[in-house]
């Protein structure tokens, strides 16, 4: 299930062509010590997840034939629900492809249907985690649009060829506030249609999309934002900064609870992650010597890093992709064709290594999650990561434990988030402290089913409700002409 570093002779974590552009670049990822400082990475511990791997997709799996826009930032550059993913296109207008897991093939430019009507590129987008086909999309033109992809929204059929259809061309709702472009979103983890917005205004704005309002604004920030991510409940949410500045920030009154005032020494970007409920935050950056490197601090006391781990001297901003139920951590560079796996323990030391990860020559332009809810479960694949390159369009990255038994293993399925929010926009602005709602991931229990909740709310396009009051128009002129002709008196709507 993928070659060990002692059969391929190179250090763990770079690929034979990596290591051969490399010249002697040392990767520190497990080994004892690189040119940065010494590693503390156990190589190995007892773990359910130990033995994780990924063998490399099958090019009948993979989404391809995209020209993808030539847009640059911080952003992940793909994003996924359980049913949908989508990708940035290049071309004028704000196009963005959507794509269903469970249909892969060739994206045909100019005949496969998109979403477009921004009046700017679209910088970064966001799915709603209780909402498979609500879509939230972040412009150069200041605005935040959401969207409503159809039921039956098929742009490639099951033999994997191009499906002529219609585009999406209107949204929903249009969140106008921001004073230059937006370039993060972040739906909030358990209150239903709550968003956050980062913009190169320096500013974070709390949306309620049901409302169309805003709900805070945070404007404390000294220079552009390249991160921003939610806390396990989401009272509040942490920054992280071009001025090497992570914040945290209560976000309803949007003021500061911490403050890293420089978390990397290095000039590249910094991503942040909420450790669960430990406590915890990670951060990934570059040292002043230029090495990657991941630290993890304590929220409670963000003078020092409880534990800096350095990873290798490549030059691409690490993305830590955390799944929280599993606690396991894929490192993924921007650039690098590897994916590491470790998993994460709130105790010294911190991080243990997993298996050998993902291992792969082609390197990759972004990387997202998707839901646990859209996995095979029953073939125990415990993640899926969906890698977008730009020669071969979007790859899925599952991730599997191997197991004999052909029945639920319980024990690398704990309870995960359901598709039914915790709370309203309103109840969480009142004080509401809910982390997300837990399912069970066996497909035999009851409780575990993934559909919304009846009576969830749904929106409708301002296009979709003129058309269905034309059609109630019609009926009730029908009506009174038959009243009319039956010689019945009634009270004429005026």
């Amino acid at each position: 299930r993928g070659c060990r570093p002692e059969d391929s002779g190179e250090h763990l974590g770079i690929s034979g062509e990596a290591a051969k552009r490399a010249e002697g670049r040392k990767d520190n990822w497990g080994t004892e010590e690189d040119e940065t400082g010494p590693s503390t990475m156990p190589l190995f511990r007892s773990s359910k997840y130990r033995h994780v791997f990924c063998d490399a997709p099958k090019p009948n799996a993979c989404h391809t034939g995209f020209r993808l826009s030539t847009v640059t930032g911080d952003q992940q550059y793909i994003k996924a629900s359980g049913k949908y993913f989508s990708v940035a296109l290049f071309g004028g207008g704000g196009r963005l492809y959507v794509g269903r897991h469970d249909r892969p093939g060739r994206f045909v430019p100019g005949a496969t249907p998109t979403l477009h009507g921004h009046a700017g590129a679209i910088l970064d987008f966001d799915w709603n985690p209780y909402d498979d086909s609500m879509i939230a999309t972040a412009s150069e033109d200041c605005t935040v649009k959401i969207w409503s992809i159809p039921e039956d929204w098929e742009p490639i059929d099951e033999r994997g060829a191009n499906k002529p259809g219609a585009d999406i061309s209107e949204s929903l709702v249009d969140l106008v506030g921001h004073g230059k472009k937006v370039n993060l979103l972040r739906f909030h983890p358990s209150a239903s249609n709550v968003v956050a917005s980062s913009s190169s205004d320096y500013t974070v704005k709390i949306w309620d999309i049901e409302t169309s309002a805003e709900l805070s604004t945070f404007d404390e920030m000294h220079d552009l934002c390249q991160d921003i991510i939610w806390d396990y409940k989401g009272d509040n949410y942490a920054t992280a900064c071009k001025d090497k500045a992570v914040r945290l920030v209560d976000a309803r009154n949007a003021k500061i609870t911490g403050q890293i005032k420089q978390a990397h020494d290095g000039v590249k970007g910094v991503k942040v992650v909420y450790m669960g409920e430990s406590g915890k935050i990670l951060t990934t950056g570059h040292s002043r010597a230029s090495g990657r490197e991941v630290k993890i601090w304590d929220t409670k006391n963000l003078s020092a890093p409880l534990h800096v781990e350095k990873i290798d001297t490549a030059a691409g901003v690490l993305m830590p992709m955390y799944d929280v139920d599993t606690n396991v951590i894929y490192l993924c560079g921007k650039g690098d064709g590897n994916i590491r796996a470790c998993e994460f323990e709130d105790k010294a030391p911190y991080f243990h290594k997993l298996n050998d990860g993902f291992r792969s020559t082609t390197p990759l332009k972004g990387v997202c999650f998707v839901p646990k809810r859209g996995l095979d479960i029953m073939k125990c694949e415990t993640a899926r990561l969906l890698k977008v390159t730009n020669e071969n369009g979007v790859q899925p990255l599952s991730f599997h434990v191997p197991r004999k038994s052909d029945a639920f293993q319980s024990d690398i399925f704990p309870p995960t988030a359901s598709a039914n929010p915790a709370q309203t926009a309103e109840e969480w602005m009142k004080g509401g402290s809910k982390g997300p709602e837990l399912i069970s991931l066996n497909p035999n229990d009851a409780n575990g089913s993934n559909g919304a909740k009846a009576g969830a709310k749904k929106f409708k396009s301002v296009s979709t409700l003129t058309a269905e009051v034309k059609k109630l128009e019609a009926r009730v002129k029908y009506l009174e002409g038959r009243l009319d002709a039956s010689g019945i008196s009634y009270d004429k709507a005026k």
